[in-house]
């Protein structure tokens, strides 16, 4: 599975996504512009030291994104009219996530098309979920329908790293 952040901007969020990829396997993906500098301090928190541990790659736009990744993309959006959980996500296809204010732009939307744009269910009046809670509710559940690829053992608990990171 292959995760995609267009114009991503809080730093921290991107760093607990990295951390997720890290964790579950798959492929991260950030398009340009990004909202922060890749060595920010904060980026750094947020991935500790994950970010040795997952596949990045950064594209410049969305074109060098299709060209890298052809296969089926899914977005995640308030307009999406059927639910994440109902859609038939693959193993290998690509979830991709907008920028923390302004969602998915027009262009990701029409690349993806309107039977591919998903939503996460929400309470009546909530506007949206976290960026990075987003990205793990849906890595999560398309990585369990797929009997976990790749996880080892029984799974461990999240904890706290054995040493601190500072």
């Amino acid at each position: 599975m292959e995760i995609v952040l267009v114009h991503p901007e809080i730093a921290p969020n991107t760093g607990a996504i990295i951390r997720l990829a890290a964790n579950t396997g798959a492929g991260l993906h950030l398009v340009e512009p990004l909202g922060f500098e890749l060595d920010d301090r904060l980026y750094s928190r947020g991935g500790l030291d994950y970010h040795e541990l997952a596949t990045v790659t950064v594209h410049p736009d969305l074109s060098a994104l299709d060209a890298a990744l052809p296969g089926t993309w899914w977005g995640f959006s308030a307009h999406g009219a059927t639910r994440f959980t109902d859609a038939p996500i693959a193993d290998g296809d690509v979830l991709v996530f907008g920028a923390e204010r302004a969602g998915l732009g027009d262009a990701a939307r029409d690349r993806i098309g309107n039977d591919h744009l998903l939503s996460i269910p929400m309470v009546e009046g909530s506007r949206s979920l976290n960026l990075a809670n987003a990205v793990a509710v849906v890595v999560y559940d398309t990585w369990r329908r797929h009997a976990y690829p790749g996880a080892a053992g029984g799974g461990a608990v999240a904890e706290a790293p054995l040493q601190p990171p500072f």
